[in-house]
């Protein structure tokens, strides 16, 4: 599947995309454009949609949303993975090992592909549906590309050998450009960019056939509000995520906007979105809510916001790298601190956005703000996700273990804003001990007596 494959003689090879999500769809779309999988002419491509939502029969499927036409000219075939494993959720089947040569004959069959080579290019090779393609497909080479901050992160868990050696390449746009993927490269693969400019057109052209949202115009561009629907993943509760999008109307209209749109998560109920209505009312803002699932980098292309406010959503580093919009976090900090257990893969997003974006309530870091250059990230944010991906993965990323004693060594001041005391204790880092207690001899029983003598003067002082 790479720029100079070509198929085997006398038989042509059948390439398999899988994609979730219209923005992994699109990050397919400009890697085949721009030649990562080889000349069209040499195979048959497949477009497998699934949608891993909690209820899918309720959503809209990838295949048909407004604008998929625009994607589906790149390949011969659309399948639907949800409709075949029916009545299996996506996100939760895989075959068994011993039932994977036949369910790979009943996809050969239900898809006409009758005896071809297949490849395969997936997501999130951790998880399903990519690891159940893997295991269909257990002979064929897989190329894995990313579509958001994780692939900056290691991977989430230990994968079998015979499947990471299978794995060619990782491609990914380069959303934080000077910051290298940790994603597999336990592995050896190789991190492939897919050409900005390239996505960006693609990007462009969903743009143009986009509906209209009824954001009211003329007038100043507006504030555009990234919904994520966090308390689906258990990090806030539903309540608290409500609080979060009135802190984002809030903090936007200090920095004086006062035309705010909200993009709420598709599989958001409903009420989040109009649950900010009073409250722009009694702040004098006028409030649109989108209730068309499009993405947000749609918005970016055809109403230009004043400033794109989220919490870690990836489209925070798409709007400031891609688009050059002004951007704002909100409400990372608590969610650094709770966010468990420590390896949780959403703390390379978190981590990154808090690192380097604004603080939406500091107006003066927001008006200030400007992306870091690529030197810039290949010094302190560099170093510190070197640092996060080894305390998060230390087996898989133990070659990351010099660099991650070689940052907390420097940076003990701000520590605990990116790791817990408990987690560098287990590990045997730096910054486990508090500093008053670094004389302290690497003796267990030493500790042990220093533990219970802290134990006994906390005891007496109560």
């Amino acid at each position: 599947m790479s720029g100079t494959h070509t198929a085997p003689a006398g038989r042509s090879t059948t390439q398999i995309f899988s994609a979730c999500t219209q923005y992994a769809a699109a990050t397919l779309v400009a890697a085949l454009r721009a030649g990562r999988f080889g000349p069209r002419s040499a195979h048959r491509r497949i477009l497998v949609v699934s949608d891993t939502s909690p209820s899918p029969e309720l959503g809209t499927p990838l295949h048909e949303r407004p604008g998929f036409e625009v994607l589906a000219g790149e390949f011969d075939t659309v399948r639907s993975w949800n409709d075949f494993i029916r009545p299996f959720h996506p996100a939760g089947w895989s075959p068994r090992e011993q039932d994977a040569s036949l369910w790979e004959r009943a996809v050969r069959q239900e898809w006409e592909l009758g005896d071809e080579p297949v490849e395969l290019a997936c997501e999130s090779i951790q998880a399903n549906p990519a690891q159940a393609l893997a295991t269909v497909f257990g002979d064929s080479p897989v190329h894995i590309y990313a579509d958001g901050l994780m692939s900056y992160g290691p991977t989430r868990s230990k994968l079998d050998q015979l499947l990471g050696t299978r794995i060619r390449r990782l491609l990914h746009l380069d959303l934080v450009p000077g910051l290298r993927p940790l994603l597999l490269t336990e592995f050896g693969v190789e991190a492939e960019v897919v050409p900005t400019d390239v996505f960006l057109k693609v990007l462009g052209e969903l743009a143009a056939v986009a509906p209209d949202f009824g954001i009211p115009a003329p007038g100043p561009a507006p504030a555009l509000l990234l919904g994520q629907y966090l308390s689906t993943l258990g990090i806030l509760t539903a309540q608290e995520e409500e609080d979060l999008h009135a802190r984002m109307l809030r903090g936007a209209v200090a920095l004086g906007h006062t035309r705010i749109v909200f993009k709420p998560h598709p599989s958001a109920p409903a009420q989040w979105a109009r649950s900010l209505e009073p409250e722009a009312e009694r702040l004098g803002a006028e409030l649109t809510v989108l209730d068309t699932p499009v993405l947000a980098e749609t918005l970016f292309e055809t109403a230009r916001p004043a400033l794109v406010v989220g919490c870690f959503s990836t489209a925070l580093l798409t709007a400031a790298s891609f688009y050059g919009l002004p951007v704002a976090r909100v409400g990372t900090a608590p969610l650094l601190e709770r966010l468990s257990p420590y390896q949780n893969s959403n703390r390379v997003p978190l981590t990154i956005v808090d690192a380097l974006l604004p603080d939406l309530e500091d107006p003066a870091a927001v008006t200030a703000w400007s992306l870091p250059s690529p030197e810039q990230i290949a010094g302190e944010p560099t170093g510190l996700l070197a640092a996060v991906g080894y305390a998060m993965q230390p087996q898989i990323q133990a070659a990351l273990r010099p660099d991650a004693e070689r940052y907390l060594s420097g940076h003990r001041d701000h520590l605990w804003r990116y790791f817990k005391r408990r987690r560098l204790t287990a590990l045997g880092l730096p910054g486990a001990v508090p500093a008053q207690l670094a004389f302290i001899p690497r003796n267990a029983t030493v500790r042990r007596l220093a533990r219970r003598a802290r134990t006994l003067k906390r005891a007496a002082a109560g």
